[in-house]
Order: structure tokens, then C-alpha cells, then sequence
């Protein structure tokens, strides 16, 4: 099988522009300079690597996604970095011939190929609820996930089981973890999951042939590690007590946070404030709609979107020194009022011992 290097120079793409696509991919994964290099000898000599991509329960919104990443091209990805053997909403095949390649691709590269699933299995009724090829989702599952190198479970649906998981579930749909417990699973949640993150965990995987380092939930940590409030760009509304009361409020023409009306942000884990979506033009919240926890476990379950989650009490940069200093002086009229009470009990009860 082809190299990644030896299909972009026979599409005619330079070597100038082969060593800039890796600089690319080194910054587009959070690595540094120094890493470049490795990442162009891997380029440059590993064979393309087999991925298999199944689709139980599930919408299709995690390939909607994949296709539309911008850093790498998922073209450049799909065509160049790795070779898709399978994946039955974007391949030609179908049917028989379709069923065929996926039986050919698992014997031929025996241990060396990554499964990639979209969607659960549910185990209700047999597996009837998701039929593939004639067969329950969940058989084809547990017979390609066998011989596979490593597990990619895209978007909640895989990872976490997401809304077909919602109660009362009555399918009885479950995260692909729960179903294959003896290969390494590489959770990559998000409803869907942001095409950059997708395509990067991809190209680390092919460079460094390991899998990156993951979070407790089993989720990279290149792109889980921050919570989106860590570094959105309404954080200083916070900090400063400035919150959207309602939608389409002063506060809501003015950018403030939008925590008051449900935002998820500072309990959810993804790279959505700093990756971005549509080639890093906006997040949702940066369209002025709150952060749902998409990529956390149990999201469906946890109330409302437009609930808050807790109430907090700050100061924040906004209060004035009169408001603080108020504050402040009422603490130490109480401090010293309830010294002076202990005091007077004290002598009391020293001249009754006299």
C-alpha cells in the first residue's frame, strides 16, 4: 500500500507544499516545531492505514461533520491518509459488494486496521432495532471490532450513548465500550464532534501509530482537556458578574455571559472555544445560544438546556468599592458587636465566681 508522500506526489502536489501541510498538521494538533519532522518521516514511509467504518443507531451528523474538515482536508484524509475501505453512506458499494470489501479488508489486514463507529448498538430485542446487512448491528460490531488495532467511537452516540440512551431507552442502546471491552477505544464525543478534532485524532494515530493520551473518560486530551469556559471570549462577563438574563435582553446585545440562561460551558470539556466550527468562523456560543454539554456523558438526562445549573455570589470587577467596602464594614460592625457581647459575659461571669 501507498505512503501518504507517494499518493500527494502523484496527485503533483510539491515538496514544498508536502513539508507546509505537515507544519500545518503539527499546529492544527497543538505540537510543536520540533515535531514536524517526525511527522513528515512518518509521512513519508508508513503505509496508509485500513479504517473500517460502521453505523449503528445513530444520525449521520458525525460524518456530516467529518466531511467538512478544513484542517486537514477531509479529502486529503479520506483520499491520501488513510485508506477508507468502509463506510456504507460514503462508499460507491453497496449490498453484497459492499458486505464483500469489509469481509476482504479484515482478513487481508488482520490486526492492523482501525474500526471507526458512528452510533450504538442497542441489545434490546436481540439487536433487531439496528439491522445491517441482514444481521443485528451489534454482530457486526463484535466481529469487526476483533481483529481491529484500536476503536474510535465518534461523537455521543458511540461514546456515551446520547439521546437513543435518554430514558427510558427503550431499545436499550449502549456506548460501544460497554459492548467491546477488550480493545482500546478512543472516545471522541460532541454531538457532532468538530470536524478538526475528528480528522486530527486521525492524523496523530497514522504519525505516531499510538494512540494520543487520553482524559478518565478515555477522550484525547489534545482537544477534551479545557472546559469551554476556560477559553471562551465571554469570560471576562463572568469574572465581571455582567449575565443574559433573558434572550434577546440588553445583556444579550452586549455579549454578556450566558450562564443565567442554561450555558453548559463551565462544566463541559471540548475544543469548541478554540478550535471552532466551519473552518473557525463561530461556536455556538459565539452565536449567542449557551453551551448544551453536547460531548459530556448523559447530557439528554440532566435537565433542561436553558436551566441554570447552580446559583453563584461574586463581587466581580463591576461592584463598586462602596458596595464592597458596605459589605465589608457590616462584617466588622458584626465581628466587633459579637466580641464585645462575649466580653461583657465573661466579666458577668467573673464577678459571679467572686
Amino acid at each position: 500500500m501507498e505512503t501518504f508522500y507517494e499518493v500527494m506526489r502523484r496527485q503533483g502536489i510539491t515538496r514544498r507544499s508536502f513539508l507546509k501541510y505537515c507544519s500545518l498538521t503539527a499546529a492544527a494538533l497543538g505540537l510543536g516545531p520540533e515535531l514536524v519532522p517526525q511527522i513528515v518521516h512518518a509521512m513519508e514511509t508508513k503505509p496508509r492505514t485500513p479504517v473500517l467504518w460502521l453505523h449503528g443507531l445513530e444520525c449521520t451528523c458525525c460524518s456530516e461533520s467529518f466531511i467538512r474538515s478544513a484542517h486537514p482536508l477531509v479529502k486529503d484524509v479520506v483520499l491520501s491518509m488513510i485508506s477508507l475501505d468502509y463506510d456504507d453512506t460514503l462508499m460507491a458499494s453497496a449490498g453484497h459488494q459492499a458486505e464483500a470489501i469489509l469481509d476482504e479488508v479484515m482478513e487481508k489486514y488482520k490486526g492492523n486496521y482501525i474500526l471507526a463507529v458512528e452510533g450504538n448498538p442497542p441489545l434490546n430485542q436481540d439487536g433487531m432495532s439496528c439491522i445491517v446487512g441482514g444481521k443485528p448491528f451489534t454482530d457486526q460490531l463484535r466481529k469487526v471490532a476483533k481483529d481491529a488495532k484500536a476503536i474510535i467511537s465518534w461523537g455521543s452516540c458511540a461514546s456515551f450513548g446520547c439521546v437513543q440512551a435518554a430514558r427510558p431507552n427503550p431499545t436499550r442502546a449502549t456506548p460501544v465500550h460497554e459492548v467491546i471491552t477488550d480493545k482500546p477505544i478512543i472516545k471522541v464525543p460532541g454531538c457532532p464532534p468538530i470536524a478538526e478534532v475528528m480528522t486530527g485524532v486521525i492524523t496523530y494515530m497514522l504519525t505516531f501509530e499510538r494512540i494520543p493520551e487520553l482524559d478518565r473518560q478515555g477522550r484525547p486530551k489534545m482537544f477534551y482537556s479545557q472546559r469551554i469556559h476556560d477559553k471562551c471570549y465571554r469570560r471576562p462577563h463572568f469574572d465581571a458578574g455582567q449575565f443574559v438574563e433573558s434572550f434577546d435582553d440588553e445583556g444579550a446585545r452586549k455579549g454578556y455571559c450566558l450562564y443565567k440562561v442554561g450555558c453548559k460551558g463551565p462544566t463541559t470539556y471540548n475544543a469548541c472555544s478554540t478550535v471552532r466550527w466551519n473552518e473557525g468562523t463561530s461556536f455556538p456560543i459565539q452565536s449567542g445560544h449557551g453551551c448544551i454539554g453536547c460531548s459530556e456523558d448523559g447530557f439528554w438526562d440532566k435537565g433542561s438546556w436553558y436551566a441554570r445549573q447552580s446559583d453563584i455570589h461574586q463581587f466581580g470587577i463591576e461592584a463598586t468599592a462602596d458596595e464592597i467596602g458596605t459589605t465589608a464594614a457590616i462584617g466588622v460592625g458584626s465581628i466587633i458587636a459579637a466580641h464585645a457581647a462575649v466580653s461583657a459575659l465573661k466579666r458577668a461571669q467573673h464577678k459571679g465566681d467572686v
